[in-house]
């Protein structure tokens, strides 16, 4: 488990930590390609771990000779929604750094620290995602909300075996992305913290 550090003093490291997925809250893909929601807009984007695919997958078919760019719908008003809740912000993505270069700058958002994932990934046991014990580790105790449209039942025992601080495991549909309602839980979480 690594992350990037900040580059300055952060005034909001006594906040609990919001630990964002950007694939399913972010970007819904799971309403691409006709649903888009309201307030989302269409980009076209190519990060490097997203070309490497594409090479690989240019070389295997002789009918592909032109990478073709990753769909992303993101909403532009989710940054200042996010930055107007009482958390650290962290990038839990498989985007990591990338998420700074590429979805940051669309939403208005700072460069943010980032998990950067353990390669391989870790094999879950039993039913659960694969980034829960990484987030715990990041965590290292303090309070955190995390974000993200895989996390299940499992997921939440997990948790409250392994971290000793408050958690929000909070799933979002990857088909509508982050709403009103989720931007309601969670800063009614952070109110409960006090």
């Amino acid at each position: 488990m690594n992350a990037m550090a900040s580059p300055s003093p952060n005034p909001s490291q006594g906040r609990p930590l919001l630990m964002l997925d950007a694939d399913g809250p972010l970007n819904p893909y799971e309403a691409m390609p006709d649903h888009r929601p309201d307030g989302y807009r269409e980009h076209f984007l190519m990060p490097p771990s997203w070309a490497a695919q594409e090479e690989i997958r240019i070389a295997a078919s002789p009918r592909v000779r032109e990478p073709r760019p990753l769909p992303v719908w993101l909403n532009p008003g989710h940054g200042a929604r996010l930055l107007s809740l009482p958390f650290q912000l962290i990038w839990a993505t498989t985007w990591e750094a990338e998420a700074n270069e590429f979805i940051s700058p669309l939403l208005g958002l700072p460069d943010l620290p980032y998990v950067a994932w353990e390669t391989p990934r870790p094999v879950q046991r039993g039913r659960g995602c694969w980034k829960t014990s990484e987030i715990v580790a990041w965590a290292a105790g303090r309070p955190f909300a995390w974000v993200d449209d895989e996390i299940t039942r499992a997921d939440r025992d997990w948790v409250a075996r392994h971290h000793a601080g408050p958690a929000l495991l909070h799933r979002v549909d990857a088909e509508s992305g982050l709403g009103a309602d989720d931007f309601a839980s969670l800063s009614a979480w952070a109110a409960e913290l006090g």
